[in-house]
């Protein structure tokens, strides 16, 4: 029998060093771990979910606030623990993760849309679309800039990420 992480849940001060030493063993270097404490400090973070299992955080993502345009947020980072990525322990947390993050955004109107910067066929999977996005314009390659927002428009606009972006 194959057990499942516990459910996500948000994450609180006392799991900081644990997300800090699962974003750097998810990424090479220490950007993410440094984006995640610079996003705090500046006060720019909107939410940061952990994923538990068998005692231990093995998934997270962060949400921030796009300096623009107004009430967007941009997804970053998403990590998963290297032994848990892909398939490994018999699920696939990643699309987990992802599924837990649409199911938040759309019982939460507060965020209208969610940027994120990454492969577009496993943020496509959760809903994200490249197509919706073709029209921004970004300091970021715009070929892998997805958008994740009710209805089916193609929003124009220039984002501008939070500060920690740099």
């Amino acid at each position: 029998m194959v057990s499942s992480p516990d459910p996500s849940r948000p994450a609180t001060p006392a799991d900081h060093r644990e997300i800090d030493a699962l974003l750097r063993a998810a990424f090479p270097g220490a950007d993410e771990a440094e984006l995640v404490h610079q996003l705090r400090e500046g006060g720019e973070m909107l939410s940061e979910v952990v994923t538990p299992w068998h005692g231990r955080i093995v998934g997270y993502y962060a949400l921030s606030r796009m300096r623009a345009p107004s009430g967007w947020a941009c997804l970053a980072p998403v990590a998963v623990l290297p032994a848990y990525q892909n398939g490994a322990q018999g699920v696939h947390l990643g699309s987990q993760l992802m599924h837990d993050l649409v199911t938040s955004i759309r019982s939460n109107s507060a965020i209208d849309t969610v940027v994120v910067l990454g492969d577009p066929p496993f943020y496509a999977r959760a809903g994200f679309s490249l197509k919706r996005a073709a029209r921004l314009s970004s300091p970021y390659p715009i070929d892998h800039t997805l958008i994740l927002r009710p209805g089916n428009d193609r929003p124009q606009a220039e984002l501008i990420y939070p500060a920690a972006f740099g």
